[in-house]
């Protein structure tokens, strides 16, 4: 199917005579267009009867634009300028048909993934991909973003998922193994530190300071992922903290534990920031998290 707009010319015309012009020739133009020079003249002949104006001169060795044929090659370059850039928008930027998550692997396999799998139950229209880095991601690639951070300092539209609270955990046998009762107990356990400062995780230091006691004991190892934490927590390998919002249902299962009661608020919010340029679909996503908390 050939597609013209009224008034316009051919869009077979308009790219012979392009080629001829920038090749300056029909020769030239034929070659790169795997057609005949006949082809190519007959086309721009064609052109020029629909303008009625010549668009080039003829000459033995070539061809020469006119006037109008110099203003109309600009004027399809600076048309063809905008396509290639449309075309490389559409190409950098995620299918706008899915909506594009970015989360951290603790967010995402905590808690945003069965949520999601809920989700598609009742929104099978919806198509949802995720990023998953602890690394920031830039906002071109994203639609909605998950972030455990200071939400006052977000320029874009943001909602607070949970304010979460930080206790010990740890699985039932080492509990039980340590016969931990108390913080002394505790901090003298081996214990798991995370140590990846990309994500802002409170230290085992930082929390036991603001219970008011002194540094924890040098017992126990690190990892830079708190998701191999939290499994080496279940592995009976050590105590570990955990933000509530992220770990109800490990605790509720019985495969972790609160080792003792006291705990400390979150010093940051666990966040949903939204894109300027989100769909329609993406609120509609962010609205249903919301409504789950």
């Amino acid at each position: 199917m050939t597609m013209r707009y009224h008034g316009l010319p051919s869009a077979h015309s308009l790219l012979c005579f392009e080629a001829a012009a920038r090749r300056r020739g029909f020769k030239a133009a034929a070659q790169e267009l795997h057609v005949t020079p006949a082809a190519i003249s007959h086309q721009v002949k064609s052109l020029e009867a629909d303008l009625r104006r010549e668009l080039f001169r003829r000459h033995p060795r070539g061809v020469e634009l006119t006037e109008s044929g110099a203003y109309l090659l600009v004027a399809l370059q600076n048309g063809l300028d905008t396509i290639l850039e449309g075309v490389e928008q559409l190409r950098s930027e995620p299918n706008r048909s899915a909506i594009t998550i970015s989360t951290t692997t603790a967010v995402s396999s905590l808690w945003l993934t069965p949520k999601l799998a809920s989700f598609w139950r009742t929104h099978a229209d919806i198509s949802v991909s995720q990023i998953v880095s602890d690394l920031d991601v830039p906002r071109t690639q994203w639609d909605l973003s998950i972030k455990y951070g200071d939400m006052a300092r977000e320029p874009m539209t943001c909602h607070r998922l949970f304010k979460d609270r930080i206790t010990a955990l740890g699985s039932p046998r080492f509990a039980e193994q340590h016969g931990i009762t108390c913080l002394e107990d505790l901090l003298r356990a081996p214990l798991i530190h995370i140590e990846a400062e990309e994500t802002g995780w409170t230290t085992w230091q930082e929390w036991s300071s603001q219970l008011g006691h002194a540094r924890p004991g040098s017992t126990g190892f690190s990892v830079n992922n708190y998701i191999i934490g939290i499994q080496a927590a279940q592995d009976d390998m050590g105590a570990i903290l955990g933000w509530e919002g992220l770990t109800a249902e490990l605790v509720a299962s019985g495969r972790l534990v609160r080792l003792i009661p006291d705990n400390i608020p979150s010093p940051m919010d666990f966040y949903i920031r939204l894109n300027p340029r989100a769909s329609s679909r993406a609120t509609r996503l962010c609205d249903w998290l919301l409504k789950t908390l």
